[in-house]
């Protein structure tokens, strides 16, 4: 106190005169120690909460923003970052201190570059303690960055946009990198220095920041900035007179110091593929060549790759097995892992093939080879180690395939295994595979199984695109559009199998037919056109009657000859005569005309012409080139016996359908047949007869018949229309135009009169066939399904049979939609489905079938008669759709054939709608029965699916 009394000028000349270094040597002490926590509280809190508002914001920013601006960044965020976690007295006081502190980071961390100067704190702290990263240290590093990466998450809701995810990290990923870099060259230029030990905390916190910015979900974010970063020094190191990288220019550029590590300073093996995943999507988005995403894997990963066997495992094990990429980023993870050189690379072809590259192949082949991945892996996964493999292979010289071991059986076996899949993708990888390897073995010789296949194989298979988006599926349709009328484009079914069930959705109300309607217009205009056609016919034959003079060709020719089928046992003996087959072509060619002339033989012979028609070999008869012709001309026939005498027809189908003298691919014909069938006799016609305008009455017709021509000023003169009911009418309608009245709001141009009352102006005719066979066409079929005989094996071996059957009685039920025989067939259809062995089935193509055949089951069950049988107590109706509700989530969770899960989406949500029309009809009951208790305990044996959500 006596020296502030009488020596106030050497007091403030000693402070004057201090040093730098005791002047930094006083704020460390204070910024490092107790003090700047301590007076950060004071400042934070009451402060900012009682005097701040006060004060204008230029003695703001000197004298209180300074004080946390001028610290260190480290004890700033130690000090600001948890006290966003605290509470402060009111709600209003709360917001007031939090938006404060968020102010003070936003001024430090970003626009005052503050994640620059921790990187330069760090690296002149550990010059200071002579390249020694001591335990005490890493944990500081540690929190300081796990500090730093909250601060998102701790941000309030009103933050401003500077503090959200993306915004924030992005800022301190671009801080972060050119910083860390501009460290490494400095270190790399001081010589006397120890560059190891001054860079270790660097990459320390430049690994936990990243890692924690990984696992907080914005790796996109960090990519993004890393990638454009990687490519400009990559532009650097290529040489003004090359072209091309080759890995010394990249070596000698001291900023590469910091790419070989940024990597491996990760250490969290989780965010290490997590960003690298991220990096070779976004690489593929932007279309980069592949010789530079080549290198920029090079310069990432190379040195860790080296030394951490988990990041080699990364690349091969769960890169190609486990992962799905865009095509041209599974060329870049082979060239830079299994490879190992560039692509379009001079030495490509003169490089010998490493230990590691041979192993790789072996791996991807026996996996590949086996049945159990096509069962249990989803089609773009397998699309993907089928596209990995083919890479490979266009790779490998016959010698050296000759060394790899067991690689040749196992590619034989799952090229066969492929081929018998009913899904047409499944096949198409098989041919590729097939085609590629067949080039290595004998290049002038490849081997074409499919029709479709080009020398140049599409590794892609359409759904390895870069940009592939799938758009939701918002509507359901159930219905088969397959491609246009299968029968087109089959081959004989014993060659190529079956054909894949393609249950395409678009549309949730079923279409269960198509519906042609015909006006009377249309019909007098086509027979108008007929008529015409007729005329100019004629005329054409009496002008080209000096044609007639012209001699005949009297060449032997035994056309005329051949002799035309009129009766239905010829046919069917013709049928059976293998040697004629001259013969069989002409009785296939007669055979749907004559059936669909329905003689009078027709009944007696359905059956005997069944059994030769599906007995009778096409690909024989019919000519080379030809053998579709004469299968569409076999299953139109079967298709027309079917519908013109289904009862005695569907007997003996279903008798071949499990008989031991048929083949597989005679079953397919039988179901094919009896799907065609099923939607021909379910076809509606619905014609609509619309009222059509004659005449105006001309001044001759009977006063008395005519109505008055007095009326409001304006009207139209009245005129005849038709009778809508018939073509002879005993009385007549007129109608005529009038004005509306002064304020009159009613809708309506015309009144009508006549001496009857008017009826609607259309009529409906419909006519479905289909449910009074549809007991014929289901339940024989869904008796011994599961029985194994001598050829017959559906729940195993023959699974496209079980898949194709399934198909068939979904679209039986979809044909008897909202008819009464569908509440009786439902339940037999839905005990088949839930049987374990049809539900869990191994293959895909079950259970897309049952998933199928589920759908038609909801759309089909009238509302009302689920509510009666709920009414009723019948709990097979109710058991059996909660069956659906829960396996169809559990397809949706869990099953890796992602047509399926999409199906199973689609199939609850026509369960929940059914569940609504459901409950409304209980309802409408329950009102309509007063004093009726038991209804509303029916509710409860139906759950709508996601109903807590909405």
């Amino acid at each position: 106190m006596h020296l502030i009394l009488y020596r106030p000028e050497s007091l403030i000349t000693s402070v004057v005169s201090l040093t730098h270094d005791e002047r930094e040597s006083w704020r460390r002490a204070f910024y490092h120690g107790p003090a700047f926590p301590t007076m950060s509280k004071i400042l934070l809190g009451n402060i900012a909460l009682k005097w701040l508002r006060q004060i204008c914001s230029s003695t703001r920013k000197e004298i209180y923003d300074s004080f946390f601006v001028r610290g260190p960044p480290t004890e700033v965020i130690q000090a600001l970052v948890p006290a966003l976690s605290q509470n402060e007295g009111s709600k209003e006081d709360h917001n007031i201190f939090c938006l404060n502190i968020e102010r003070i980071l936003v001024l430090c961390l970003i626009e005052n570059k503050g994640v620059c100067q921790i990187v330069e704190e760090f690296t002149f702290s550990n010059k200071q303690d002579d390249g020694i990263l001591n335990p005490e240290k890493s944990t500081f590093i540690s929190r300081v960055a796990q500090l730093l990466a909250s601060i998102p998450d701790k941000a309030t809701t009103g933050a401003v946009s500077a503090l959200t995810s993306s915004s924030f990290f992005k800022s301190v990923v671009s801080q972060l990198l050119v910083r860390a870099e501009e460290a490494v060259i400095e270190s790399s230029a001081d010589k006397d220095g120890n560059e190891q030990g001054v860079l270790s905390p660097v990459f320390l916190f430049v690994g936990q920041v990243l890692s924690r910015i990984s696992r907080r979900g914005s790796t996109g974010v960090l990519v993004a900035e890393l990638i454009p970063m990687i490519r400009n020094h990559l532009q650097r190191c290529v040489a003004s007179d090359r072209k091309t990288i080759i890995p010394d220019m990249v070596k000698n550029v001291s900023q590469s110091r910091f790419w070989f590590n940024v990597v491996e300073s990760l250490r969290d093996q989780h965010s290490i593929e997590r960003l690298t995943e991220e990096m070779l999507r976004q690489l593929a988005s932007q279309h980069i060549s592949d010789e530079e995403a080549y290198w920029i894997l090079w310069t990432l990963f190379n040195q860790s790759i080296m030394h951490m066997t988990v990041m080699r495992a990364m690349f091969i094990d769960k890169f190609l097995l486990w992962k799905t990429f865009p095509l041209c980023c599974l060329r870049w993870i082979l060239h830079y892992a299994v490879f190992e050189f560039p692509p379009n690379s001079v030495m490509e072809t003169q490089i010998q093939k490493t230990s590691n590259f041979i192993v790789t192949v072996q791996t991807l082949v026996s996996v590949w080879s086996k049945k159990e991945f096509v069962q249990s892996y989803s089609v773009e996964q397998q699309a993907y180690v089928t596209a990995a493999i083919g890479l490979c292979l266009e790779n490998m010289s016959k010698r050296e395939l000759e060394m790899t071991k067991d690689v040749l059986n196992c590619i034989l076996q799952g090229v066969t295994c492929k081929l018998e899949s009913p899904i047409d993708l499944v096949r198409k990888m098989a041919s590729a595979v097939a085609l590629t390897f067949s080039k290595i073995v004998d290049p002038k010789n490849p081997l074409y199984l499919d029709d479709d296949c080009s020398e140049n194989v599409d590794w892609e298979f359409g759904v390895l695109s870069p940009k592939r988006t799938k758009a939701p599926s918002h509507d359901v349709e159930l219905g088969s559009k397959s491609k246009p009328c299968s029968r087109e484009n089959r081959r004989h079914a014993g060659e190529k199998k079956a054909k894949a069930i393609r249950h395409d959705i678009s549309d949730n109300r079923v279409k269960i037919v198509e519906i042609k309607s015909l006006d009377s217009d249309e019909m007098s205009g086509a027979a108008t056109n007929l008529g015409e056609h007729c005329d100019e016919e004629s005329m054409d034959i009496d002008a080209s009657s000096d044609s007639s003079l012209e001699p005949y060709d009297l060449s032997d020719d035994d056309t005329d000859l051949q002799k035309n089928f009129t009766h239905l046992s010829d046919l069917a003996a013709a049928l059976r005569k293998p040697d004629d087959l001259n013969g069989v072509e002409r009785a296939l060619s007669s055979a749907e005309k004559l059936v669909r002339a329905s003689p009078d033989e027709l009944r007696h012979n359905s059956g005997d012409l069944v059994q030769a028609l599906v007995h009778v070999r096409c690909s024989d008869a019919a000519t080379e080139g030809e053998e579709d012709s004469a299968e569409e001309k076999r299953q139109k026939a079967l298709v027309a016996l079917l519908v013109t005498n289904p009862f005695e027809s569907l007997d003996v189908l279903t008798k071949l359908l499990y008989s031991s003298s048929v083949d597989i691919s005679q079953r397919i014909l039988v179901i094919d047949v009896m799907t065609e069938a099923a939607r021909e006799l379910a076809e509606t016609k619905i014609i609509n007869k619309q009222q059509r305008y004659g005449n105006l009455i001309s001044d001759t017709s009977p006063s008395w018949l005519v109505p008055s021509d007095r009326g409001p000023l304006g009207a139209s003169p009245w005129r005849e229309v038709s009778e809508p009911g018939s073509l002879l009418s005993w009385s007549h309608r007129y109608e005529r135009e009038v004005p509306s009245r002064s304020g009159q709001v009613k809708s309506g141009k015309s009144r009508k009169w006549g001496l009857r009352k008017a009826k609607d102006l259309q009529v409906e005719g419909s006519k479905n066939k289909f449910p009074l066979y549809a007991a014929a066409f289901m339940l024989p079929v869904m008796q011994g399904y599961d029985k194994r005989r001598h050829g017959v094996d559906l729940l195993n071996r023959d699974f496209v049979v079980l898949g194709k059957l399934i198909y068939m009685l979904g679209v039986c039920m979809k044909c008897m939609a909202m008819h009464p025989e569908a509440s009786a067939l439902a339940p037999a259809l839905l005990d088949m489905i839930r049987s374990r062995e049809v539900s869990q089935h191994a293959e895909a193509y079950v259970r897309r079938s049952v998933l199928f055949a589920a759908s038609c089951i909801l759309i089909a069950l009238h509302p009302s008669y689920v509510a009666s049988t709920l009414i009723e107590g019948n709990q097979d109706i109710s058991t059996g759709l909660e069956w659906i509700r829960t396996w169809a989530l559990q397809i949706a969770e869990a099953d890796p054939d992602t047509e399926c899960t999409s199906m199973a989406m689609n199939c609850l949500r026509l369960h929940s709608e059914m569940v609504l029309q459901t409950s409304r009809s209980l309802e409408s009951a329950e009102h309509s029965k007063a004093g009726s208790r038991a209804l509303s305990s029916k509710l409860d044996n139906i759950i709508i699916p996601f109903a807590n959500m909405m």
